[in-house]
């Protein structure tokens, strides 16, 4: 039987310590990012970039329920699909405060999906009608116009359907990325990819491999001195970025690398010692994550160090028996011929101004995976056959 709204009570808190390791554990089980990655968010020195806090729902004093939230002033220029960012670039010669919205998101900023955690037999729909009214007035309270549900797969639409009827509209998101882990090795890997991609994979990496040997390293704990080589890395490949949501800095990858989930992935030319490539993946579960990465850009390219990466990591989801690799979101060309599939993601969005929000209703519903990266589009036209597994809309 469905738990009457008013059966339920929303309360919110800024960290996740305030929440019990047991209801962590029970509502973002495996292979789900829990406590540790937040409170790694939470040691980050992002205050700048973004206010936390987590909705805490709870039924006769039980809670069954956290969602994750956090506040960004969003530059809408960089994370908006081109037809939008185009109409509010000219609004912004007029009204400049248009480029810029005050957003509260449930989710996380640095996480492929957004998830909710239900526990205690807890139904998302069940609980939304609760959650969903608390988001708002939070939303009015730290002055955000913009209420997002960010990222959401496919499995949850239904039962964010709530939200149609108090306003909100979906929106198509960046998709993700997953590889399928299959056989005991490399070789099952390059048997799973068609005849061109494995021809183009292992002619890549035999040429990396004639112009540059590297010797890789799998690490959990870096010291400071590598940890300073590692985050060099990510500066540059942050630097090459097309979509920049959040800015880290040392501090995260101090604060990440405490945490037993956390492995680096280094490798380092065998001649000089200099590091070129580093990963850094999260093993929850079953699933390895692809959290970031960072390259040498003065090699990169005519070394195929991308490649060297991926094969590395590769390698070490068969070495832990890991039965999928998420690679996420941008960056697509390179995945997609590794193999990766595309994943469907969703956000719910609701602005507190009609007019604001009939605008981005007008434009964003008609926004397709074409619309948001070119990578997506060239894939798309090659094949059409996927359009069809991009999200189905909410009506």
């Amino acid at each position: 039987m469905a738990t009457p709204p008013e059966a339920l009570q929303v309360q919110f808190v800024g960290s996740s310590s305030q929440i019990e390791d047991s209801v962590w554990d029970q509502c973002f089980p495996e292979p789900l990012e829990g406590r540790f990655w937040y409170e790694t968010l939470e040691e980050s020195g992002l205050e700048g970039q973004f206010e936390f806090h987590y909705a805490v729902v709870k039924r006769d004093g039980r809670t069954v329920a956290v969602a994750p939230c956090f506040v960004h002033n969003v530059p809408v220029a960089l994370v908006a699909p081109r037809p939008v960012a185009l109409v509010l670039g000219l609004l912004a010669r007029v009204f400049p405060r248009v480029g810029y919205q005050r957003t509260l998101f449930v989710g996380s900023p640095c996480s492929d999906e957004g998830t909710i955690g239900l526990a205690g037999g807890a139904a998302l729909a069940d609980v939304l009608p609760a959650l969903a009214p608390a988001l708002q007035e939070k939303a009015a309270l730290v002055a955000a116009p913009m209420l997002v549900f960010k990222d959401f797969p496919e499995g949850s639409l239904a039962g964010l359907g709530h939200l149609g009827s108090r306003g909100f509209f979906p929106m198509v998101s960046f998709p993700g990325t997953l590889l399928k882990v299959r056989g005991p090795d490399m070789e099952a890997y390059l048997l799973s990819l068609s005849g061109m991609q494995r021809h183009n994979l292992r002619k890549k990496l035999k040429r990396s491999k004639a112009l540059l040997a590297l010797d890789t390293r799998i690490v959990q704990e870096p010291g400071d001195t590598e940890l300073a080589e590692i985050h060099g890395l990510f500066v540059q490949t942050y630097l090459k970025g097309r979509t920049k949501f959040e800015r880290l800095d040392l501090r995260f990858f101090q604060a990440i690398r405490k945490h037993q989930q956390a492995h680096f992935i280094l490798q380092r030319d065998r001649a000089t010692g200099a590091l070129v490539a580093f990963m850094l993946v999260l093993r929850v579960g079953d699933r390895m994550i692809n959290k970031f990465i960072g390259m040498d850009y003065g090699r990169a390219g005519q070394t195929y160090l991308y490649f060297r990466l991926f094969e590395a990591a590769v390698g070490f989801a068969h070495q832990v028996g890991a039965a999928e690799l998420q690679s996420g979101q941008t960056g697509y060309r390179a995945k997609l011929d590794l193999g990766h599939g595309l994943v469907p993601l969703t956000n719910l969005v609701r602005h507190r101004n009609p007019v604001v929000h009939a605008l981005f209703r007008a434009i964003g519903s008609r926004v397709t995976w074409s619309d948001l990266d070119e990578d997506l589009k060239v894939y798309l036209r090659a094949h059409p056959e996927e359009a069809h597994r991009a999200p189905r809309l909410l009506p």
